[in-house]
């Protein structure tokens, strides 16, 4: 049966996946360093592991496999979780895949070489309505993916 992994702490599309979940009867478990509130639903459970670095990116690698869909914006954590073999989706509905990763990798960290080296560079783009639509639909094509087995 599917299920969702969610990187939840900084998560802005925890809502659509409560509504995916809810029509779908796909089980969500939200995974963060800190208390977040979720709805009070039998589908959805929440997973506080401790602030330790990298504890819910560890905490949801260990949950992830080939039955699981993840939600994250972490390129290394997108990285771990499909060499588990779970697919990943960027809340932007951006699909990471083993042959687009290492291009994302890469240029993370080409960025970050270049923050490093104090080059004024621009973050990610605010987050609009387009990306919530463009994540939702690859939420159920994923979905829709791993119930067709």
């Amino acid at each position: 049966m599917p299920r969702i992994l969610v990187d939840g702490d900084a998560c802005p599309v925890k809502e659509e996946i409560y509504k995916v979940a809810y029509r779908t009867a796909v089980p969500v478990t939200i995974v963060a360093n800190s208390h977040l509130r979720v709805p009070p639903h039998p589908l959805i459970r929440r997973e506080t592991v401790s602030d330790g670095f990298d504890a819910a990116d560890d905490r949801i690698a260990e949950l992830a496999g080939p039955d699981a869909v993840v939600v994250t914006a972490d390129i290394l954590l997108a990285d771990r979780c499909l060499k588990a073999g779970a697919m990943v989706i960027a809340p932007t509905g951006k699909p990471f895949t083993t042959s687009s990763i290492g291009g994302a990798i890469a240029t993370r960290a080409i960025m970050a070489d270049l923050r490093a080296g104090g080059d004024q560079i621009g973050g990610a783009a605010p987050f609009s309505k387009t990306d919530r639509s463009r994540f939702l639909q690859a939420l159920d094509t994923a979905l829709a993916k791993l119930a067709r087995g």
